[in-house]
């Protein structure tokens, strides 16, 4: 894939990549999607160059389906890259040689890449990841047991999660990352698995129901060895509304 990313790179925009963390939340556990080329010791985030006939938004969408076969993900841009080493030797004459791509051709690799990064939550158990490229492997890792990066990939990793984790502050999240029905332990600890930190069970349960966003269903949690907690569902459209106006308290 790289090799014809290279024959014809006129196609794409010199010098500007693109870079996707992709989170995954499920059973109380946060992972990133990573990528790695067969034989390669380093893993890498999902990430590829901008083709010149796309807008930044729509060449994200494409860069992480060409690299990892995900679709219907809602993407979001969240910082730039570009320290002037960043990318220094990372294509050097022996990975050119492994590639099959001619010397003067992998020049284009080789000049100064900005990239731009962008970052997604999604329920993992829901995304099946698909590499096209027959020499790629692609898997949900444990955020906290995150192997060695190319580049300047763990600097973009954490950069983002602490952008996911700031904007807990901003904007609701568990629609999508929970069962319909749900109790208020299990919403916490999505947010304390996020933000990896415990947070007071009285003080959680006043400002989340302050958000007015959940809806309190004559009903509770069966299979349980003490005391059954009620089950909640969010009002989706008081969660939409809140995600189009913001928050304005923190966690």
């Amino acid at each position: 894939m790289l090799k014809d990313i290279i024959d014809n790179n006129e196609n794409y925009q010199p010098g500007l990549s693109i870079d996707c963390v992709i989170f995954g939340f499920h059973d109380n556990q946060l992972k990133v999607l990573l990528i790695k080329v067969e034989r390669a010791n380093k893993w890498s985030l999902p990430g590829g160059f901008i083709p010149v006939d796309q807008d930044i938004d729509t060449a994200a969408i494409t860069v992480l389906n060409g690299r990892t076969g995900v679709d219907g993900v809602f993407l979001r841009q969240f910082a730039t890259f570009g320290k002037v080493n960043r990318n220094h030797q990372h294509f050097d004459k022996k990975t050119l040689e492994y590639l099959q791509i001619e010397e003067e051709k992998g020049k284009w690799l080789t000049r100064r890449f900005v990239t731009i990064g962008y970052y997604a939550l999604v329920d993992f158990s829901k995304i099946l990841p698909n590499p096209t490229g027959r020499y790629e492997v692609v898997e949900w890792i444990d955020h906290k047991e995150v192997p060695e990066l190319i580049l300047d990939h763990k600097e973009i990793l954490d950069k983002a999660l602490d952008t996911l984790r700031t904007e807990l502050n901003l904007m609701p999240i568990g629609y999508n990352l929970l069962p319909e029905k749900f109790t208020i332990p299990e919403l916490q600890k999505l947010y304390e698995t996020i933000l990896d930190k415990k947070l007071d069970r009285r003080n959680f349960l006043r400002k989340i129901t302050n958000i007015g966003i959940l809806n309190k269903l004559d009903e509770k949690k069966s299979n349980v060895a003490h005391k059954a907690p009620n089950l909640y569902s969010f009002d989706k459209e008081k969660y939409d509304e809140v995600l189009k106006n913001g928050l304005n308290q923190g966690w």
